[in-house]
């Protein structure tokens, strides 16, 4: 077996990981044909990455013009503790208010670690509030590239 047949993760594992992690490199398209990444905080639905964002934000704009994504969520510090997953995605906007407001609970109570018998009603009228700029997006994966370091200091199977 090749090294990079050993360091995948499964589907179960990719899952794993993306419900522990919080935060993902995003990019986009700029109109010139750069690329444009930005670190996002994203909740996860039915699976699905998920993020949200201002609607005039440069993000946006791109998105609107070209909707094709790539999300990177990584995580370890050593050459051997490394872990990752590259998710190329097609974004499907959400603009729905109470979509968006989901969506944004959601991302939130990942960022703080509360639970939904932790959300007060002033902390989801401040979401609400916030979110009333905001439009929301669901990442639809097209393909998806993982790694896993760690599993390089296991003995190899055939």
């Amino acid at each position: 077996m090749n090294q990079r047949a050993r360091i995948v993760m499964s589907d179960d594992e990719v899952e794993a990981f993306l419900r522990e992690s919080r935060k993902f490199q995003l990019g986009t398209i700029n109109a010139d044909g750069t690329p444009h990444m930005v670190t996002m905080f994203y909740g996860l639905t039915e699976g699905r990455l998920t993020f949200w964002t201002y609607g005039k934000a440069q993000k946006t704009r791109n998105l609107a013009r070209d909707p094709r994504a790539s999300c990177l969520v990584e995580a370890g510090d050593d050459y051997a503790q490394l872990r990752g997953v590259l998710l190329y995605g097609t974004t499907r906007l959400v603009t729905e208010p109470e979509a968006v407001l989901d969506i944004g609970m959601d991302i939130t109570k990942r960022m703080t670690g509360l639970t939904d018998a932790d959300v007060t009603p002033e902390l989801r009228g401040y979401v609400e509030h916030t979110g009333r700029k905001r439009v929301a997006y669901i990442v639809e994966p097209t393909r998806v590239v993982s790694w896993d370091h760690r599993k390089l200091s296991a003995p190899a199977t055939a």
